[in-house]
């Protein structure tokens, strides 16, 4: 008999709500991230904050700027991280090159999208985005409510 395939689903520990809203998404990336250990620690309970987080590029490596990762409780005082800082990603050097091309070149930018846990190891769902707006995101918001009515008559026909 064959073994079957673990398919483990990833926990997701925190979501970027305002990114969607704020940018359209044009392309995702998975990247994995270079912690400390205390900041996995945290991590495990949740504590992330996407607010003013972004991906700058220097020295031929990405990096995961302004995400706030609260630091952990139980760890001694010398231990602490810094929660505001910059943490390297880990990409290929292709993608990375490929993501700062488009940055440089088009105006866009990257932005985090989602931090979760898959098989023990911490990844980051980075998007390669176009800012939206005034007028975008109010369109969005009529398509969306167009879309709920549409949907609410067709269940009250289909009654």
């Amino acid at each position: 008999m064959a073994k079957k395939k673990s398919t483990t689903t990833p926990n997701t520990i925190g979501t970027n709500k305002q990114a969607r809203r704020l940018y359209e998404i044009l392309e995702t990336f998975e990247a994995g991230i270079s912690l400390v250990g205390s900041e996995v620690k945290s991590l495990r309970g949740g504590h992330v904050s996407f607010k003013d987080g972004y991906v700058q590029f220097r020295e031929g490596s990405a990096f995961l700027v302004g995400v706030h990762i609260a630091p952990y409780e139980k760890t001694g005082e010398f231990d602490q991280h810094d929660p505001e800082r910059p943490r390297r990603l880990l990409l290929h050097k292709r993608e990375i090159g490929v993501l700062k091309a488009r940055t440089e070149q088009k105006g866009l930018t990257v932005i985090p999208m989602k931090m979760y846990f898959s098989r023990g190891k911490v990844k980051v769902l980075i998007g390669l985005g176009k800012g939206k707006n005034v007028h975008s995101r109010k369109q969005d918001l009529k398509d969306r409510d167009i879309a709920r009515d549409t949907a609410r008559q067709l269940a009250d026909h289909r009654k």
